[in-house]
Protein backbone atom coordinates (compact mmCIF):
# COMPACT_ATOMS: atom_id res chain seq x y z
CA UNK A 1 0.00 0.00 0.00
CA UNK A 2 1.65 3.52 -0.76
CA UNK A 3 0.79 6.80 0.12
CA UNK A 4 -3.27 8.20 -0.34
CA UNK A 5 -4.51 4.40 -0.21
CA UNK A 6 -3.05 3.79 -3.83
CA UNK A 7 -1.89 0.28 -4.01
CA UNK A 8 0.95 -0.05 -7.17
CA UNK A 9 1.89 -3.69 -7.50
CA UNK A 10 5.17 -4.54 -8.14
CA UNK A 11 6.75 -6.78 -10.89
CA UNK A 12 8.33 -10.29 -9.04
CA UNK A 13 12.38 -10.21 -9.59
CA UNK A 14 14.51 -12.20 -8.10
CA UNK A 15 16.78 -10.54 -6.06
CA UNK A 16 20.21 -10.01 -5.81
CA UNK A 17 23.05 -9.20 -3.08
CA UNK A 18 25.38 -6.33 -3.91
CA UNK A 19 27.23 -6.31 -0.80
CA UNK A 20 25.14 -5.71 1.74
CA UNK A 21 22.24 -4.31 -0.32
CA UNK A 22 19.31 -6.38 -1.42
CA UNK A 23 18.16 -5.29 -4.91
CA UNK A 24 14.84 -6.85 -5.84
CA UNK A 25 12.43 -9.37 -4.92
CA UNK A 26 10.34 -7.08 -2.79
CA UNK A 27 13.36 -5.26 -1.37
CA UNK A 28 12.54 -1.18 -1.08
CA UNK A 29 14.02 0.14 -4.60
CA UNK A 30 17.29 1.33 -4.38
CA UNK A 31 18.69 4.73 -4.76
CA UNK A 32 22.56 4.79 -6.42
CA UNK A 33 24.48 7.52 -8.22
CA UNK A 34 27.75 7.53 -10.20
CA UNK A 35 31.37 9.32 -9.34
CA UNK A 36 33.10 11.63 -12.43
CA UNK A 37 36.01 11.75 -10.80
CA UNK A 38 39.68 9.95 -12.04
CA UNK A 39 39.69 6.77 -10.51
CA UNK A 40 43.32 7.09 -10.40
CA UNK A 41 42.84 10.01 -8.12
CA UNK A 42 42.04 7.39 -5.17
CA UNK A 43 41.90 10.48 -2.81
CA UNK A 44 39.22 12.49 -5.00
CA UNK A 45 36.91 9.82 -5.48
CA UNK A 46 37.14 8.66 -1.83
CA UNK A 47 35.64 12.20 -1.17
CA UNK A 48 33.23 11.80 -3.86
CA UNK A 49 32.11 8.54 -2.70
CA UNK A 50 31.68 9.51 0.86
CA UNK A 51 29.89 12.32 -0.39
CA UNK A 52 27.52 10.93 -2.32
CA UNK A 53 27.22 8.00 0.83
CA UNK A 54 26.51 10.55 2.99
CA UNK A 55 23.72 12.63 0.55
CA UNK A 56 22.15 8.74 0.40
CA UNK A 57 23.07 6.70 -2.43
CA UNK A 58 23.44 3.04 -1.62
CA UNK A 59 25.00 2.10 -4.28
CA UNK A 60 28.12 3.81 -5.95
CA UNK A 61 29.64 3.23 -9.24
CA UNK A 62 33.08 4.29 -10.10
CA UNK A 63 34.94 4.12 -13.79
CA UNK A 64 37.13 1.53 -14.23
CA UNK A 65 39.04 2.03 -17.27
CA UNK A 66 42.94 2.00 -17.22
CA UNK A 67 45.52 0.03 -15.36
CA UNK A 68 46.14 3.08 -13.44
CA UNK A 69 42.18 3.24 -11.87
CA UNK A 70 42.22 -0.88 -11.30
CA UNK A 71 45.17 -0.06 -9.09
CA UNK A 72 43.68 2.43 -6.70
CA UNK A 73 40.09 0.23 -6.62
CA UNK A 74 41.45 -1.92 -3.42
CA UNK A 75 43.10 1.24 -1.87
CA UNK A 76 39.48 2.92 -2.13
CA UNK A 77 37.95 0.43 -0.87
CA UNK A 78 40.24 0.24 2.62
CA UNK A 79 40.10 4.26 3.00
CA UNK A 80 36.38 4.27 2.77
CA UNK A 81 35.76 1.30 5.37
CA UNK A 82 38.31 3.34 7.47
CA UNK A 83 35.93 6.03 7.43
CA UNK A 84 32.90 3.85 8.32
CA UNK A 85 31.43 4.51 4.64
CA UNK A 86 30.38 0.86 3.95
CA UNK A 87 28.64 1.42 0.48
CA UNK A 88 28.86 -0.97 -2.31
CA UNK A 89 31.21 -0.04 -4.78
CA UNK A 90 30.11 -1.15 -8.51
CA UNK A 91 32.71 -1.15 -11.39
CA UNK A 92 31.93 0.32 -14.49
CA UNK A 93 33.37 -1.44 -17.75
CA UNK A 94 34.10 -0.88 -21.34
CA UNK A 95 36.03 -1.96 -23.87
CA UNK A 96 39.25 -3.59 -21.29
CA UNK A 97 37.29 -4.62 -18.63
CA UNK A 98 38.24 -8.50 -19.41
CA UNK A 99 41.92 -7.69 -19.13
CA UNK A 100 41.51 -5.22 -15.74
CA UNK A 101 39.97 -7.96 -13.76
CA UNK A 102 42.28 -10.60 -14.85
CA UNK A 103 45.18 -8.47 -14.21
CA UNK A 104 43.99 -6.84 -11.01
CA UNK A 105 42.30 -9.60 -8.45
CA UNK A 106 42.61 -7.23 -5.97
CA UNK A 107 40.13 -4.91 -7.65
CA UNK A 108 37.91 -7.48 -8.36
CA UNK A 109 37.47 -8.45 -5.16
CA UNK A 110 36.82 -5.03 -3.46
CA UNK A 111 33.99 -4.36 -6.05
CA UNK A 112 30.56 -5.07 -5.09
CA UNK A 113 29.43 -5.63 -8.44
CA UNK A 114 30.83 -5.20 -12.39
CA UNK A 115 28.82 -3.32 -14.57
CA UNK A 116 29.22 -4.54 -18.20
CA UNK A 117 27.86 -3.33 -21.30
CA UNK A 118 27.95 -5.68 -24.12
CA UNK A 119 28.46 -3.40 -26.86
CA UNK A 120 31.66 -2.50 -25.33
CA UNK A 121 33.22 -6.06 -24.95
CA UNK A 122 34.68 -6.55 -28.04
CA UNK A 123 33.48 -7.25 -31.67
CA UNK A 124 33.39 -10.59 -33.86
CA UNK A 125 34.64 -13.61 -31.83
CA UNK A 126 36.50 -11.96 -29.50
CA UNK A 127 33.21 -10.82 -28.22
CA UNK A 128 32.29 -14.12 -26.46
CA UNK A 129 35.47 -14.95 -24.99
CA UNK A 130 36.63 -11.13 -23.70
CA UNK A 131 32.61 -11.14 -22.02
CA UNK A 132 33.31 -14.73 -20.80
CA UNK A 133 36.27 -13.64 -19.28
CA UNK A 134 34.98 -11.06 -17.53
CA UNK A 135 31.73 -13.35 -15.97
CA UNK A 136 34.16 -15.93 -15.31
CA UNK A 137 35.55 -13.09 -12.92
CA UNK A 138 32.46 -12.48 -11.63
CA UNK A 139 31.82 -16.46 -10.85
CA UNK A 140 35.15 -16.55 -9.42
CA UNK A 141 35.03 -13.91 -7.07
CA UNK A 142 31.03 -14.13 -6.05
CA UNK A 143 30.53 -10.84 -7.45
CA UNK A 144 26.93 -10.11 -9.48
CA UNK A 145 26.92 -8.29 -12.16
CA UNK A 146 24.72 -5.64 -14.14
CA UNK A 147 24.37 -6.13 -17.79
CA UNK A 148 24.30 -2.54 -18.60
CA UNK A 149 22.41 -1.67 -22.19
CA UNK A 150 23.06 1.64 -23.68
CA UNK A 151 21.74 2.39 -27.43
CA UNK A 152 24.31 4.98 -27.78
CA UNK A 153 26.65 1.86 -27.49
CA UNK A 154 24.23 -1.00 -29.29
CA UNK A 155 25.87 -3.88 -30.58
CA UNK A 156 26.26 -3.06 -34.10
CA UNK A 157 26.29 -6.76 -35.33
CA UNK A 158 23.10 -7.69 -33.79
CA UNK A 159 21.32 -4.60 -35.15
CA UNK A 160 22.56 -4.86 -38.61
CA UNK A 161 21.15 -8.69 -38.12
CA UNK A 162 17.35 -7.63 -36.48
CA UNK A 163 17.59 -4.96 -39.42
CA UNK A 164 18.03 -7.65 -41.82
CA UNK A 165 15.46 -9.78 -40.52
CA UNK A 166 13.24 -7.35 -40.42
CA UNK A 167 13.45 -5.80 -43.85
CA UNK A 168 12.50 -9.88 -44.70
CA UNK A 169 8.89 -9.40 -43.44
CA UNK A 170 6.32 -8.83 -45.16
CA UNK A 171 5.28 -6.17 -43.06
CA UNK A 172 8.33 -4.77 -41.89
CA UNK A 173 8.44 -2.67 -38.16
CA UNK A 174 9.93 0.96 -38.07
CA UNK A 175 13.34 1.52 -37.84
CA UNK A 176 12.58 2.71 -33.75
CA UNK A 177 10.91 -0.66 -33.10
CA UNK A 178 13.58 -2.85 -34.59
CA UNK A 179 16.11 -0.65 -32.16
CA UNK A 180 13.76 -0.95 -28.78
CA UNK A 181 14.32 -4.82 -29.42
CA UNK A 182 18.02 -4.72 -30.36
CA UNK A 183 17.97 -2.87 -26.94
CA UNK A 184 15.73 -5.92 -25.20
CA UNK A 185 17.48 -8.27 -27.04
CA UNK A 186 20.87 -7.28 -26.60
CA UNK A 187 19.99 -7.24 -22.10
CA UNK A 188 18.75 -11.12 -22.35
CA UNK A 189 20.91 -12.45 -24.77
CA UNK A 190 24.02 -11.16 -23.17
CA UNK A 191 22.38 -12.06 -19.46
CA UNK A 192 21.13 -16.04 -20.79
CA UNK A 193 24.65 -16.13 -21.89
CA UNK A 194 26.06 -15.70 -18.58
CA UNK A 195 23.60 -18.11 -16.96
CA UNK A 196 25.29 -20.70 -19.47
CA UNK A 197 28.36 -19.95 -18.56
CA UNK A 198 27.36 -20.98 -14.74
CA UNK A 199 26.84 -16.77 -13.21
CA UNK A 200 23.26 -17.66 -11.34
CA UNK A 201 20.33 -15.74 -12.28
CA UNK A 202 20.14 -14.30 -9.14
CA UNK A 203 23.65 -12.67 -9.55
CA UNK A 204 22.20 -10.36 -12.90
CA UNK A 205 20.63 -6.98 -12.76
CA UNK A 206 19.68 -6.05 -15.80
CA UNK A 207 19.41 -1.67 -17.48
CA UNK A 208 18.64 -0.54 -20.98
CA UNK A 209 19.27 3.31 -20.79
CA UNK A 210 17.84 5.38 -24.17
CA UNK A 211 17.63 8.70 -23.67
CA UNK A 212 14.24 9.56 -24.62
CA UNK A 213 11.47 9.20 -22.35
CA UNK A 214 8.87 7.20 -24.50
CA UNK A 215 11.65 5.31 -25.89
CA UNK A 216 12.82 4.47 -22.15
CA UNK A 217 9.05 3.66 -21.06
CA UNK A 218 7.97 1.20 -24.36
CA UNK A 219 11.79 -0.91 -23.78
CA UNK A 220 11.31 -1.94 -20.04
CA UNK A 221 7.47 -2.27 -20.12
CA UNK A 222 8.87 -4.93 -23.00
CA UNK A 223 12.00 -6.29 -20.78
CA UNK A 224 9.67 -6.66 -17.56
CA UNK A 225 7.53 -8.89 -19.56
CA UNK A 226 9.96 -10.99 -20.96
CA UNK A 227 12.00 -12.03 -18.15
CA UNK A 228 12.19 -11.76 -13.92
CA UNK A 229 15.51 -9.87 -13.73
CA UNK A 230 15.70 -7.52 -10.88
CA UNK A 231 16.13 -4.61 -13.07
CA UNK A 232 17.60 -1.20 -12.92
CA UNK A 233 16.02 2.09 -14.30
CA UNK A 234 17.68 5.19 -15.42
CA UNK A 235 17.07 7.89 -18.27
CA UNK A 236 20.54 7.82 -20.02
CA UNK A 237 21.83 11.63 -21.20
CA UNK A 238 19.14 12.91 -19.14
CA UNK A 239 20.65 16.43 -19.38
CA UNK A 240 21.29 19.54 -17.44
CA UNK A 241 19.21 21.08 -14.71
CA UNK A 242 15.24 21.30 -14.75
CA UNK A 243 15.50 19.54 -18.17
CA UNK A 244 17.30 16.62 -16.76
CA UNK A 245 15.28 16.39 -13.77
CA UNK A 246 11.75 16.75 -15.42
CA UNK A 247 12.81 13.96 -18.12
CA UNK A 248 13.71 11.90 -16.01
CA UNK A 249 10.99 12.21 -12.75
CA UNK A 250 8.44 11.81 -15.96
CA UNK A 251 9.87 8.35 -17.43
CA UNK A 252 11.02 6.64 -13.64
CA UNK A 253 7.68 7.91 -12.50
CA UNK A 254 5.41 5.70 -15.13
CA UNK A 255 7.47 2.92 -14.71
CA UNK A 256 7.47 2.64 -10.91
CA UNK A 257 3.90 3.59 -10.69
CA UNK A 258 3.56 0.06 -12.77
CA UNK A 259 5.87 -1.56 -10.70
CA UNK A 260 8.89 -1.52 -12.73
CA UNK A 261 12.44 -1.12 -11.37
CA UNK A 262 14.08 -2.59 -8.69
CA UNK A 263 17.14 0.20 -8.43
CA UNK A 264 17.10 3.64 -10.04
CA UNK A 265 20.05 6.36 -10.66
CA UNK A 266 19.14 9.53 -11.53
CA UNK A 267 22.21 10.63 -14.54
CA UNK A 268 22.03 14.25 -14.32
CA UNK A 269 24.74 16.27 -16.35
CA UNK A 270 25.76 18.82 -13.57
CA UNK A 271 26.88 22.95 -13.95
CA UNK A 272 30.16 23.07 -13.84
CA UNK A 273 32.05 22.63 -10.49
CA UNK A 274 28.26 21.69 -9.40
CA UNK A 275 26.81 19.00 -6.42
CA UNK A 276 27.41 15.67 -7.70
CA UNK A 277 24.74 14.42 -4.81
CA UNK A 278 22.08 16.30 -6.64
CA UNK A 279 21.21 13.16 -8.89
CA UNK A 280 20.97 11.58 -5.32
CA UNK A 281 18.78 14.10 -3.61
CA UNK A 282 16.19 14.07 -6.84
CA UNK A 283 16.24 10.01 -6.73
CA UNK A 284 14.74 10.16 -3.37
CA UNK A 285 12.51 12.82 -3.98
CA UNK A 286 11.03 10.98 -6.93
CA UNK A 287 10.60 8.24 -5.07
CA UNK A 288 9.40 9.90 -1.91
CA UNK A 289 6.72 11.73 -3.74
CA UNK A 290 5.63 9.14 -4.93
CA UNK A 291 4.83 7.46 -1.79
CA UNK A 292 7.23 4.68 -2.46
CA UNK A 293 9.88 5.57 0.09
CA UNK A 294 11.12 8.00 2.72
CA UNK A 295 14.44 9.49 2.92
CA UNK A 296 14.16 13.03 5.03
CA UNK A 297 10.85 14.86 6.26
CA UNK A 298 9.40 16.50 3.56
CA UNK A 299 8.99 19.96 3.44
CA UNK A 300 5.60 21.81 2.37
CA UNK A 301 5.63 25.61 1.26
CA UNK A 302 3.09 27.29 -0.73
CA UNK A 303 3.93 28.92 -3.91
CA UNK A 304 3.65 32.30 -3.04
CA UNK A 305 1.00 34.99 -4.37
CA UNK A 306 -0.03 38.58 -4.17
CA UNK A 307 -1.00 37.62 -0.65
CA UNK A 308 2.81 37.05 0.20
CA UNK A 309 4.97 39.69 -0.60
CA UNK A 310 7.63 38.90 1.50
CA UNK A 311 10.01 36.38 0.59
CA UNK A 312 10.62 35.81 4.12
CA UNK A 313 8.79 32.20 3.95
CA UNK A 314 10.27 31.22 1.01
CA UNK A 315 13.76 31.81 2.79
CA UNK A 316 12.52 30.24 5.71
CA UNK A 317 11.05 27.35 4.03
CA UNK A 318 14.81 26.52 2.20
CA UNK A 319 16.15 27.25 5.81
CA UNK A 320 14.31 24.31 7.10
CA UNK A 321 14.44 21.83 3.84
CA UNK A 322 18.58 22.53 4.11
CA UNK A 323 18.71 21.84 7.89
CA UNK A 324 16.75 18.92 7.88
CA UNK A 325 18.57 17.00 4.61
CA UNK A 326 21.97 18.12 6.46
CA UNK A 327 20.71 16.30 9.67
CA UNK A 328 19.49 13.16 7.89
CA UNK A 329 23.61 11.40 8.01
CA UNK A 330 23.39 12.11 11.63
CA UNK A 331 19.27 11.61 12.59
CA UNK A 332 19.20 8.74 10.46
CA UNK A 333 20.95 6.11 12.90
CA UNK A 334 19.43 8.47 16.08
CA UNK A 335 16.12 8.47 15.45
CA UNK A 336 14.38 6.03 13.43
CA UNK A 337 11.33 6.90 11.33
CA UNK A 338 12.06 10.57 11.34
CA UNK A 339 12.46 10.46 7.47
CA UNK A 340 8.66 10.20 7.32
CA UNK A 341 8.29 13.64 9.15
CA UNK A 342 6.19 16.30 7.40
CA UNK A 343 6.81 19.73 8.09
CA UNK A 344 5.23 23.28 6.58
CA UNK A 345 6.19 26.31 6.12
CA UNK A 346 3.27 28.74 4.56
CA UNK A 347 2.95 31.94 3.63
CA UNK A 348 -0.65 33.41 4.80
CA UNK A 349 -3.37 32.81 6.49
CA UNK A 350 -5.18 31.47 3.53
CA UNK A 351 -4.01 27.93 3.58
CA UNK A 352 -1.45 28.75 6.00
CA UNK A 353 -3.18 26.86 9.77
CA UNK A 354 -4.75 24.30 7.16
CA UNK A 355 -1.39 22.77 5.62
CA UNK A 356 0.46 23.35 9.34
CA UNK A 357 -2.31 21.44 11.24
CA UNK A 358 -2.19 18.44 8.17
CA UNK A 359 1.79 18.36 8.88
CA UNK A 360 3.55 16.94 11.95
CA UNK A 361 5.01 20.91 12.48
CA UNK A 362 3.80 24.05 10.83
CA UNK A 363 3.61 26.96 11.18
CA UNK A 364 1.75 29.91 9.43
CA UNK A 365 3.74 32.78 8.41
CA UNK A 366 2.30 36.51 8.24
CA UNK A 367 0.72 37.77 4.71
CA UNK A 368 0.52 41.37 3.35
CA UNK A 369 -1.06 43.50 5.63
CA UNK A 370 -1.73 40.07 8.13
CA UNK A 371 -1.15 40.74 11.88
CA UNK A 372 3.03 40.29 12.19
CA UNK A 373 3.03 36.47 14.21
CA UNK A 374 3.50 34.03 13.28
CA UNK A 375 1.08 30.29 14.88
CA UNK A 376 2.88 27.14 14.88
CA UNK A 377 1.06 23.86 15.21
CA UNK A 378 2.38 20.55 16.27
CA UNK A 379 0.25 17.29 15.93
CA UNK A 380 -2.37 19.51 14.53
CA UNK A 381 -2.78 21.54 17.80
CA UNK A 382 -2.08 25.45 17.76
CA UNK A 383 1.26 25.26 20.88
CA UNK A 384 2.68 28.98 20.52
CA UNK A 385 2.80 32.00 18.39
CA UNK A 386 6.28 33.44 17.36
CA UNK A 387 6.76 36.74 16.69
CA UNK A 388 9.85 39.17 16.24
CA UNK A 389 13.21 38.99 14.60
CA UNK A 390 13.98 35.62 15.58
CA UNK A 391 11.16 33.53 13.97
CA UNK A 392 13.42 31.25 12.01
CA UNK A 393 16.10 30.33 14.73
CA UNK A 394 12.90 29.84 17.29
CA UNK A 395 10.90 27.36 14.81
CA UNK A 396 14.23 25.76 13.68
CA UNK A 397 14.47 24.63 17.23
CA UNK A 398 11.07 23.67 17.67
CA UNK A 399 11.52 21.05 14.90
CA UNK A 400 14.91 20.02 16.46
CA UNK A 401 12.50 19.37 19.93
CA UNK A 402 9.70 17.65 18.06
CA UNK A 403 12.34 14.95 16.14
CA UNK A 404 14.15 14.53 20.17
CA UNK A 405 10.79 14.29 21.65
CA UNK A 406 9.07 11.86 19.08
CA UNK A 407 12.53 10.15 17.63
CA UNK A 408 14.81 9.43 20.55
CA UNK A 409 15.72 7.18 22.69
CA UNK A 410 12.60 6.59 25.33
CA UNK A 411 10.12 7.86 23.23
CA UNK A 412 7.33 6.18 21.65
CA UNK A 413 8.89 6.24 18.53
CA UNK A 414 5.64 6.74 17.12
CA UNK A 415 5.38 6.89 13.11
CA UNK A 416 4.21 10.91 12.18
CA UNK A 417 0.56 11.95 11.64
CA UNK A 418 1.51 12.60 8.07
CA UNK A 419 2.21 8.81 7.88
CA UNK A 420 -0.43 7.39 9.14
CA UNK A 421 -2.21 4.88 7.31
CA UNK A 422 0.24 4.41 5.16
CA UNK A 423 2.50 0.85 4.16
CA UNK A 424 5.65 3.05 3.79
CA UNK A 425 9.10 1.25 3.78
CA UNK A 426 11.22 3.06 5.63
CA UNK A 427 14.59 1.42 5.44
CA UNK A 428 15.93 -0.74 2.32
CA UNK A 429 18.28 -2.93 3.70
CA UNK A 430 20.22 -3.64 6.95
Amino acid sequence: MTAHGATTKRRHSRQVRIGGVAVGGGAPIVVQSMTNTDTADARATVEQVYALAQAGSELVRITVNSPEAAAQVASIREQLDARGCTVPLVGDFHFNGHKLLTQFPACAQALAKFRINPGNVGKGAKRDEQFATMIECAIRYDKPVRIGVNWGSLDQALLAKLMDENAARAEPFDAEGVIHEAVVRSALDSARQAEAWGLPADRIVISCKMSQVQDLVTVYRDLARRCDYALHLGLTEAGMGSKGIVASAAALALLLQEGIGDTIRVSLTPEPGGDRAREVQVAQEILQTMGLRSFAPMVSACPGCGRTTSTYFQQLAGRIEAFLRSQMPLWRERYPGVEQMRVAVMGCVVNGPGESKHADIGISLPGTNEVPVAPVYVDGEKTVTLKGERIAEEFQQLVEDYVRANFGPGSARRRPRAAQGKEIPVKAVS
